[in-house]
């Protein structure tokens, strides 16, 4: 949690809290390496005492500074990654019945144990709503919302029949706070439930039930109890409740904004604009671009989703990205070279000091599956190149490599689409602490990258939700486009392409193409015999 000065951005107060169940706060199965749940128990703690600690911050940081000066809450957090609750929306995690069974769980966004479910979701959409499709890049996905609770249904009926309701994350934060206490009086939002649950209003929202019902009859039966209508943030999911408000010591009654995904509010927190690109670079990669609403809307393969509303009032958001990134790194770091995460900056200093193609290795940034472009949840890493003499700070570089690919990838695939993109804002830890990634992706992508302004982005755009919630009387902004110039910024030191390793990049991109055709069933006739020879050539010219 933050707490920012609405007049400049500037953060006052920072509150951080560690998720103590699981593995880093990831409940996990060692029989299943695609499943990830999160314990309601823990979110809602977690809300507690970031807010607090804060607050708390604020009022050391600044003088003056009273919790009565606090004019509005945002909140954005993980997607999809959906709720079961009960009538009372009490999340099923937290009743002692259901309190350790992972399905009772909240299903973090990067649960894949859907996969199945996505596919059949696809098929039936492909036959009798092609419509449904468009949107979403052409697949409905493993990590999104009817796939999960599918999949429950499909493996474990008491939790299935238990969930009166299933609420995103992003909405059962902001309605807790208002004190709802019903699942059918949450204000949805348009964020998660259009690049999420296959909302649109073209179709009259929510998948119809005859689609649903041949699925399964229970999905359908489900749709009645979820909602009619979702909201963009120019809405506000209420007030803040009295219970809270005591909790907290804020003033009762000011408004809570409407949620949203980490990253659509990182986008506001950045800056975002026509022809700007947001990426936020963590343990996966999700990336952001807006356009207005009166334009025509583009089909576009293998992409998240383009919803109206989803990340600013008035303009559709394409929304992309890579399933792993950060947690690529991680398990090389803490499995492969059996050390603590802190290795990573020492790779990093190691990994700078090599040139492009001098290490002779590529890799695929497959390891928790592609999710854009390919959309396949089941393919798998590879690292290809290696010698006798090879070292850690190669394979390091090769992977961070292959992530700036596979960016590459995505960048191109907007573009091709007739999207502008005329410039690239990063935000997230590695974007902050890994010049060789910055300068990496600058190379490949040929694109200048510069870097969010503050730390917490995603938390910096949900604050700006909240001074818009409370309108320009109250202190806060009339529009999310006046409150962005005056509580957004970028940092000073950017990253450039560099001729040299620009020219080099082109030749080892064609590569990683023919084996991303080739391994991600694109080309099933692909030739792949001169990959080692032109890796060795490319090499040898790096050490000459």
């Amino acid at each position: 949690s933050i707490v920012v000065d609405c007049s400049n951005g500037k953060v006052a107060g920072t509150g951080v809290f560690k998720y103590p169940s699981g593995q880093d706060g990831v409940i996990c199965d060692k029989s299943d390496a695609n499943l990830a749940r999160q314990s309601p128990a823990d979110l809602i703690e977690g809300l507690k005492a970031t807010v607090l600690k804060a607050l708390s911050e604020a009022s050391k940081n600044v003088k003056g500074f009273k919790k009565s000066d606090v004019i509005g809450i945002g909140m954005d957090g993980t997607g999809s990654s959906p709720i079961p609750v009960d009538k009372n929306m009490t999340p099923l995690g937290l009743l002692p019945k259901f309190k350790n069974n992972k399905n009772a769980q909240c299903w973090l966004w990067k649960d894949h144990t859907s996969f199945k479910e996505s596919a059949q979701i696809t098929a039936l959409a492909k036959k009798i709503r092609p419509q449904y499709l468009e949107r979403c890049g052409g697949s409905y996905s493993w990590e999104w919302f009817w796939s999960k609770i599918f999949h429950c249904m499909n493996v474990d009926r008491k939790v299935f029949d238990a969930a009166y309701s299933w609420v995103e994350l992003s909405d059962f934060i902001p309605a807790l706070l208002c004190g709802v206490k019903k699942p059918e009086n949450i204000i949805r939002g348009v964020c998660m439930a259009g690049h999420k649950a296959m909302y649109c209003d073209n179709w009259g929202g929510l998948p119809d039930k005859a689609f649903l019902k041949k699925l399964a009859p229970e999905l359908a039966d489900l749709r009645d109890r979820l909602y009619e209508k979702a909201f963009d943030a120019s809405h506000v999911e209420g007030r803040l409740s009295k219970e809270w408000a005591d909790f907290f010591g804020l003033p009762e009654g000011i408004p809570v904004a409407m949620g949203e995904i980490d990253v659509h509010y990182g986008a506001i927190g950045c800056g975002i604009r026509e022809g700007t690109l947001i990426k936020a670079i963590g343990t996966s990669t999700c990336d952001c671009i807006v356009f207005k609403n009166t334009k025509k809307v583009p089909s576009i393969k293998g992409i998240c989703g383009i919803v109206d509303g989803s990340i600013l009032p008035g303009h559709f958001a394409i929304e992309a990205g890579q399933s792993a990134v950060g947690d690529i790194f991680k398990w090389f770091a803490q499995i492969l070279c059996e050390g603590e995460l802190s290795k990573l900056a020492k790779l990093d200093e190691q990994a700078l000091k090599l040139k492009p193609g001098q290490s002779g290795i590529i890799a695929l940034d497959w390891n928790n599956g592609n999710r854009n472009i390919l959309a396949n949840p089941l393919l798998t890493g590879l690292i290809l190149g290696q010698t006798l003499h090879t070292t850690q700070a190669e394979v390091y570089r090769a992977l961070v490599e292959a992530t700036a690919f596979g960016a590459r990838m995505i960048v191109e695939r907007i573009k091709e689409s007739g999207v502008k993109i005329e410039r690239i804002v990063c935000c997230g830890g590695l974007a902050e602490k890994s010049p060789l990634l910055m300068q990496i992706y600058a190379d490949v992508t040929k694109c200048e990258m510069e870097i969010s302004g503050v730390e917490q982005s995603c938390a910096m755009g949900a604050a700006i939700g909240a001074a818009v919630s409370a309108g320009k009387a109250k202190g806060g902004y009339d529009s999310f486009e006046s409150a962005m110039k005056k509580m957004t910024s970028v940092k000073k030191k950017k990253y450039k392409p560099i001729a040299k390793n620009v020219a080099v990049y082109e030749k080892l991109f064609a590569i990683y193409k023919k084996l991303h055709d080739a391994f991600g069933g694109v080309n099933k006739k692909a030739d792949l015999s001169a990959v080692m020879p032109d890796l060795i050539e490319i090499k040898n010219e790096a050490n000459s």
